[in-house]
């Protein structure tokens, strides 16, 4: 069984926080062992704990990150999260893993990791065999809706559908509003999930019936697309 990195989240703004944790989680050979929500302490972590990953803030309160880094004379790896473009540069002149612009969306995300864990496999080859994302071993997700992080159980979604920018998540319980698109939040989810239109993704433990035209799934009937259809109905059969 491989051992996940170490992480630690650095930012002074706890949305933003919430956010990478909730990417991390999703990922199997990450684990988030600290964070900070400023440089000050962030440094006081580095020097108590032995981590292989940074998630770092730029502008921050008394120190910048690239401050952070340049002040240490073995930084640990660093991804560098920030709403501005203009520190590109000088993150990869501190020989940055990647830069990633605020709002940070899932499939950005996993892109950059796969660069760290490259940039690792060399150390621990049991990462060669080893998903990114984890999928039927997770049993929820967490989705921003407003600015805050509404937790989904996989089991309670109906389906997903997509609504111009964002995504409708259908559940027993009510619906689910998050902006994403439907072909990012695809890949978060388990095997059980199938795509069967442009516009929709059904939970198939949820299908009561289905035709060669549609699903149904409660009182609702979802439409299988025309590219969708042989794929759908071979795995339906």
């Amino acid at each position: 069984m491989h051992i996940p990195f170490k992480c630690l989240i650095v930012d002074d703004e706890p949305l933003a926080v919430q956010l990478i944790a909730s990417h991390v989680a999703q990922i199997n050979t990450l684990e988030v062992t600290a964070t900070a929500h400023n440089p000050v302490e962030a440094l006081r972590i580095l020097k108590e704990q032995d981590l292989d990953l940074v998630f770092l803030d730029i502008q921050m309160p008394v120190l910048s990150g690239i401050e952070l880094i340049r002040s240490m004379q073995h930084p640990p790896a660093v991804i560098f999260t920030t709403a501005y473009r203009d520190y590109a540069v000088e993150s990869y002149e501190l020989h940055a893993v990647d830069y990633l612009l605020k709002p940070i969306t899932f499939s950005r995300f996993v892109k950059a990791v796969d660069k760290f864990l490259n940039l690792k496999k060399g150390n621990r080859s049991s990462l060669a065999d080893t998903p990114s994302i984890i999928g039927d071993t997770k049993e929820s997700i967490y989705v921003n809706v407003n600015k805050k992080f509404v937790k989904v159980k996989f089991d309670e979604i109906l389906y997903i559908e997509s609504v111009k920018d964002y995504i409708h998540i259908h559940t027993i319980s009510g619906k689910v509003i998050t902006k994403e698109k439907i072909s990012e939040f695809e890949g978060m989810l388990p095997s059980d999930f199938m795509r069967v239109h442009r516009s929709f993704i059904v939970n198939t433990i949820r299908v009561s019936a289905f035709t060669a035209q549609d699903i149904e799934i409660e009182d609702k009937e979802v439409p299988i697309g025309k590219s969708y259809k042989e794929s759908v109905l071979a795995r339906l059969r």
